[in-house]
């Protein structure tokens, strides 16, 4: 029996686009499989006091700079080279990420997330704007009308909502954050930490 990777994901997360990107070559090399639970980010850093690293960090010397190195890196050593930061950053995701209850209720999840992906973090779309989002999601295949349309439904708004709270519960605190089990690991530097729970 396969162990289960839960992925707590928002795309407005350069790092979320990041790690699920390298994760096909750990999730094959540990026969798991990805569970993605799609939650609202400004929702967690509300309810935890958390803060996005460019503001918690602005008045560090260096940290920033190294951040993005350390981007840089993970960049190369996982070649994931379509990465591009979004002009339009921060992008409100309550948009995204409501589609994403959307897509995952009519079991489109998968195909939903990488054109979210591909949207936000390779062509720098602003997908905050309706007509954007209804544009991008159209192009890759998707009904973007009948998603924006169910981004308004009370039982989406619901459960991304309480998909939200769940994870504060759990100890999440940011995002990408991962579990293993009872296992919390945050960042995409735990790669190999999560590998290893995984194959414990």
């Amino acid at each position: 029996m396969s162990k289960e990777l839960e992925f707590i994901f928002d795309f407005g997360s350069p790092n979320a686009y990041l790690s699920y990107k390298a994760l096909p070559p750990l999730l094959e090399r540990t026969q798991a499989r990805l569970t993605v639970i799609p939650c609202l980010l400004g929702g967690i850093f509300k309810a935890t006091g958390n803060q996005a690293p460019m503001l918690a960090f602005q008045g560090v010397k260096g940290k920033i700079e190294y951040d993005q190195l350390e981007i840089q890196r993970f960049i190369k050593k996982h070649q994931l080279g379509d990465f591009s930061f979004n002009p339009h950053f921060p992008v409100n995701t309550l948009l995204l990420m409501r589609g994403a209850i959307a897509a995952q209720s009519d079991g489109q999840l998968d195909a939903y997330l990488e054109a979210g992906m591909a949207s936000m973090w390779e062509k720098g779309l602003k997908m905050d704007d309706p007509e954007v989002f209804v544009e991008a999601m159209n192009a890759a295949g998707l009904n973007g009308e009948a998603l924006l349309e169910k981004t308004a439904d009370p039982a989406v708004k619901a459960t991304l909502a309480e998909n939200t709270s769940a994870a504060v519960e759990r100890g999440c605190f940011g995002i990408p954050t991962f579990y293993v089990g009872t296992e919390m690991f945050f960042g995409k530097e735990r790669l190999q930490q999560i590998e290893d729970e995984l194959l414990r």
